[in-house]
């Protein structure tokens, strides 16, 4: 067997986390081209790595896992497990490896630097920011509304691995309210990437539209002013349900997230900001088996870089942003105004509650899974806000391992899928390693050492 010994390098643009890049023999396999289907691969023995897996079990010290093909063939202790004669090997020794991130709740297309737009929703941008998703180790992500025309082959492509990126599911366009949410202001996308039905008729024609263009789920704004109707979500829910698709529905407040759950919706895609929630909502979700994503990360975007932690002058973090948004954060002018907005104290109110919350909830047993509301607005920044996302968790009081959990198998378990989001055989290689432990720190979760995706590490 030959030997690839990966080294970690100091890498100050493209690094991600604290950061750190893996430095590998070329004869590595390069993530796949535009187009170009995944060639045959030979094996690949990751090594010495701690693992962590995905489903909250304890850590793996000196772990092995084989992979070809794309696939995971073998996982199981140095010295105890059996490689493969002809296995690249990569060493791995004093790094942790986890599952590749999973989004339940973000968008793509919608923003280009600090502008927001139809225009924006275009096969070249959708591309580079599935791409950002991937460097910072989020391997599939779900665009959850607001996709246009070209969505449904884009995502083929993506699954078949044709296209460099994060693998894409989501919701194809979405159901909004006339003059209401989501605010035409703040999102001012195409016709073909919302509806906004005023009727029961035409919010059933909606739902039967985007189930043949075979949407993943069925996306709702249900609150702001006006709401939208009892009997209009109703009609989406029971559409969609009779298609065999399910139904996600954007809240803020407890009574809205109650009447969205009682008229059947399956995902609570953002957490409750409002007050705390109560016995009647946890014996809702738990006896409808509904799902609840928290996204905290959408009020911290609202003022956290103009605080400025130093997580947000790292490197990678500066390089997803792009040149227009980092001038903005970068301005004095701009920070003072932001810290002192009314938007920015209502933002730090509701990411309280909505931590407070997600930890009752967790507590609970309801089910929970994974998402941000990345790259919905210019502050939402793809890739950042999902590892940002689980630092809150763990500040809500989730342990970084219960935070991770939800980020892999959990949020994979939302979606049914049963390929990925744990490290064993038989599931996809998406893999993310670490060169600190995310366990006894969940910041180590940003010291990306290298990501692997599809059994192929991302170049």
């Amino acid at each position: 067997m030959r030997e690839t010994v990966v080294s970690a390098v100091r890498c100050g643009v493209v690094g991600l986390g604290g950061l750190w890049l893996a430095s590998a023999s070329a004869q590595m396999a390069p993530a796949p081209l535009d187009n170009q289907a995944p060639a045959p691969m030979q094996a690949v023995a990751l090594h010495g790595a701690r693992l962590v897996d995905g489903t909250g079990a304890a850590p793996v010290e000196d772990s092995v896992i084989i992979l070809r093909n794309g696939y995971i063939e073998a996982v199981g202790v140095r010295g105890s497990t059996p490689i493969p004669a002809d296995a690249e090997m990569v060493d791995y020794s004093g790094k942790t490896i986890i599952p590749g991130l999973i989004s339940n709740h973000s968008h793509v297309g919608v923003v280009d630097g600090l502008s927001v737009g139809a225009r924006h929703y275009n096969r070249d941008n959708i591309l580079a920011q599935l791409r950002q998703y991937l460097r910072f180790g989020v391997t599939t992500v779900t665009a959850l509304g607001l996709n246009g025309e070209s969505f449904p082959s884009l995502r083929e492509q993506l699954h078949q691995g044709r296209l460099a990126g994060a693998d894409l599911f989501g919701a194809v366009s979405g159901i909004g309210v006339p003059e209401g949410m989501p605010p035409a202001s703040m999102l001012p996308v195409g016709a073909d990437q919302l509806y906004r039905p005023d009727s029961e008729a035409a919010a059933r024609e909606a739902v039967r539209e985007m189930a043949a263009r075979k949407t993943d789920l069925i996306k709702l704004w249900l609150d702001g002013s006006p709401r939208m109707a009892p009997s209009i979500y109703r009609a989406v829910i029971d559409e969609a349900h009779t298609l065999g698709v399910r139904v996600a529905a954007h809240i803020h407040d407890l009574e809205d997230a109650k009447a969205i759950a009682h008229a059947g919706a399956d995902i609570i895609a953002h957490g409750v900001r409002d007050q705390l929630v109560d016995r009647e909502f946890i014996e809702l979700l738990q006896e409808r088996g509904v799902w609840y994503v928290a996204t905290l990360a959408l009020d911290d975007a609202t003022f956290v870089y103009a605080d400025r932690p130093a997580w947000t002058r790292e490197a990678s973090v500066a390089q997803a942003m792009g040149p227009a948004l980092r001038a903005q954060i970068e301005d004095p002018q701009w920070q003072d105004k932001t810290r002192s907005s009314k938007q920015a104290a209502a933002a730090r109110q509701a990411l309280a509650m909505n931590q407070r919350n997600l930890k009752i909830l967790h507590e609970a047993g309801v089910k929970i899974g994974f998402g941000t509301d990345s790259g919905a607005t210019p502050m939402r920044i793809a890739g950042v806000a999902e590892h940002r996302e689980l630092a809150l968790s763990v500040e809500a009081g989730l342990t970084p391992m219960q935070a991770i959990t939800l980020a892999t198998s959990r949020a994979a378990a939302l979606l049914a899928l049963t390929d990925r989001g744990v490290v064993e055989p038989g599931r996809r290689a998406d893999l993310l390693v670490l060169d600190q432990d995310p366990i006894a720190d969940i910041a180590a979760s940003r010291s990306i050492v290298a990501v692997w995706h599809r059994g192929r590490q991302v170049r």
